[in-house]
């Protein structure tokens, strides 16, 4: 056999590599075969270690300290396969090792590097490599300014990502899109559409930025008009945009265009992937549709943790406690772990359900079991769990096991649920005990209203009108109420006290018979 047919042969069994023990035969090989020293040979042997499964990282670096004057496709490779493995000082290690020995980065090797510092959450060091960029010419380079537009947007700062955009020379949809986003991110939406409108071509990428953006801010109506005009552009949505527009579907209870996209993908036959899945459970239990959120549970070929999580959520939502603890057991018996949100939907679920002792139950696996430590959202779940049955001493026993280093808000979260939980029982004495914790812990209007509804409802009016008084001379606004209904598949919001609807005579007459009818058959709508 030839010298040069060998070669090829090596190069070839390189490609095949499957295994470790195809790698120890391709690397034996590339000896064998007078390829000790060709840069293509060494970076295939170190791309196949990138790998989480094919390799130990350690094979790649003993191969790497091996090679005596390493190339820059070399250092690129290796750079590659330690982000790959998340391994980022070792990233940061070689780099600084490429710098010292003379080996000037390029419009590869900067971007990985880049990428290392926003995993890191270091932002000088992407600055220290955005100033090497500038100094070797790359700041322009397409590939490297978008990756230091992401670094910068990564750390919220949006004004350093448009300096760059408004400097290079060439933009990709890319580009566009990562001003988007950043823009969605620091909750500008407004300058991320003027970007979006601004793009000379929209691609999935772009349009899927400001629907994601819009869901982002809580701007769903907007996302879901965005992702109608998306449909009218012929631009199929990717696995991401679909997420979105779900979560848009859930919060308005638009279970129209949520029926349309499992339909879709039923029709195109795609299987459920795990991010798909779990938005239609959400969407379809937030819609009242549990039956429907169940089967797709089932139907699903995998199922992570946050899937669980909006299932056991879902059932909670609906008031099936049982049905919620039993899916819990089941989701143990799965070797699911669950987490600190698993628990916040069973001990809901529980408390919906009236069973308090089985919450309490729940929580001493949490704690001694999973050893998750329980956190503000857990205990005002609790309070509010043993407050539902009755047990109101339970429930200020367990306020005043939060520990003393919480933050006030985080303190504040369970003795509002506890009174709240008073309210609804009528408890006055300690539901003004909860109150006076809650004005010194945070300045919130709930307190005041919940307290005001409970004197007037025990016919304490004028205490009542002390409470409204106290919130007005203390200048605590209560936001207004919110509600929205569809009609003919477009959604209308409505905010308390707002007379803006184009229709709001109509809307108020209508409201007017409806109270009469009320009356008629003995209730009294207004109180």
């Amino acid at each position: 056999m030839s010298y040069s047919s060998s070669s090829t042969r090596c190069l070839q069994l390189l490609e095949k590599c499957k295994n470790l023990k195809h790698l120890h035969q391709a690397h034996a090989q590339v000896f064998t075969s007078g390829l000790a020293h060709n840069t293509f040979a060494l970076s295939r042997l170190l791309a196949f270690c990138s790998h989480p499964h094919h390799g130990p990282l350690s094979y790649a670096l003993k191969l790497f300290h091996h090679i005596p004057q390493p190339t820059l496709c070399i250092y690129n490779t290796l750079l590659k396969t330690l982000l790959l493995r998340n391994e980022l000082t070792q990233t940061l290690n070689v780099y600084t090792h490429m710098l010292q020995t003379g080996t000037y980065p390029d419009n590869y090797s900067l971007p990985y590097v880049l990428k290392a510092s926003v995993k890191l959450q270091s932002c000088s060091l992407g600055e220290l490599v955005h100033g090497c960029s500038f100094k070797l010419g790359f700041e322009s380079d397409i590939y490297v300014g978008n990756s230091l537009m992401v670094m910068y947007c990564a750390f919220d700062n949006v004004r350093g990502a448009r300096y760059l955009f408004d400097e290079m020379r060439r933009l990709s949809a890319v580009s566009w899109t990562v001003m988007i986003s950043g823009y969605a991110k620091v909750c500008d939406v407004d300058t991320a559409r003027v970007f979006f409108d601004e793009a000379p071509v929209r691609d999935r990428g772009i349009w899927g930025a400001m629907i994601s953006g819009y869901v982002q801010n809580n701007c769903f109506k907007e996302g879901l008009y965005l992702f109608r005009l998306m449909q009218a552009s012929d631009v199929e949505p990717d696995e991401a945009v679909l997420v979105s527009v779900l979560c848009a579907c859930a919060h308005l209870g638009d279970l129209d265009i949520g029926i349309w996209i499992h339909a879709c993908l039923k029709r195109v036959g795609l299987p459920l992937s795990v991010r798909v899945g779990t938005g239609l459970i959400d969407m379809y239990a937030k819609c009242g549709k549990l039956g429907l959120a169940r089967g797709v549970f089932y139907e699903m070929p995998q199922r992570d943790t946050v899937c669980w999580n909006a299932m056991i959520s879902g059932m909670a939502m609906h008031g099936d406690g049982e049905g919620a603890v039993e899916l819990f057991r089941e989701m143990e018996a799965a070797g699911i772990r669950p987490d600190d949100i698993t628990f916040i939907a069973v001990f809901t679920a529980c408390s919906y359900a009236g069973m308090a002792y089985e919450g309490m139950r729940v929580l001493d696996k949490m704690c001694n079991v999973y050893n998750i430590r329980p956190k503000s959202e857990h205990y005002g779940c609790i309070v509010d769990l043993l407050s539902r049955a009755g047990l109101f001493e339970e429930a200020r026993e367990i306020i005043e096991r939060i520990p003393s280093s919480s933050n006030p808000s985080e303190e504040a979260v369970a003795w509002r649920a506890f009174l709240s939980a008073c309210c609804n029982h009528g408890q006055a004495q300690l539901a003004e005990v909860a109150a006076e914790k809650l004005f010194r812990l945070e300045r919130h209007s709930g307190v005041y209203v919940l307290l005001s509804n409970l004197y007037a409802a025990a016919g304490k009016h004028v205490d009542a009108r002390r409470m409204r008084n106290l919130m007005r001379n203390r200048g605590v606004d209560k936001a207004p109420g919110c509600s929205s209904v569809e009609i003919d598949r477009a959604v209308y919001e409505f905010i308390a006290g707002e007379k803006t609807h184009p229709q709001m005579e109509e809307i108020q007459l209508v409201l007017q018979t409806i109270n009469k009818q009320m009356e008629l058959f003995g209730n009294n709508p207004l109180g």
